[in-house]
């Protein structure tokens, strides 16, 4: 399975994963929403800045993702504080996603940098920062 990712351009998630100073992703939400149970191990990660660019610039392969159970705010936060060498945060991002009940941690590597593209997201109504498009060829402008 491919997937478009979104990453924060004011934190310069892109610049750390092509730097290798981060290696893993963070969503999370008081509920189970994407991409909650939809990654697995081996699927292509297609990396995209949200500063309306719209150009995919980089892939990278999920090496481990966890799904966490319920947690209380504190364990939410103690799972963040534990990753946040591999996470590379900043301090806004900390605080967006530190608390949250739900959280899903993908370590990715291989990453490379791509000829930029760009893609057709009208298919993906509700936009949101994690696109599983199933095929990147499907969406490939």
């Amino acid at each position: 399975m491919d997937h478009v990712v979104y990453l924060d351009a004011k934190a310069k998630e892109y610049e750390k994963l092509v730097k290798g100073t981060k290696t893993l992703i963070i969503r999370g939400a008081a509920g189970r929403k994407l991409p909650f149970g939809r990654v697995n191990v081996k699927d292509e990660l297609y990396f995209i800045n949200n500063n309306g660019e719209g150009k995919i610039k980089a892939k990278g392969n999920v090496k481990y993702v966890y799904n966490s159970e319920k947690m209380t705010k504190d364990e939410s936060i103690k799972l963040v504080k534990e990753n946040s060498d591999k996470l590379n945060l900043s301090d806004k991002q900390f605080k967006r996603w530190a608390g949250k009940r739900y959280l899903v941690l993908i370590e990715v590597d291989n990453i490379k940098v791509i000829e930029p593209f760009k893609i057709d997201k009208s298919d993906y109504g509700n936009m949101d920062d994690w696109l599983p498009v199933g095929n990147i060829e499907n969406v490939r402008k």
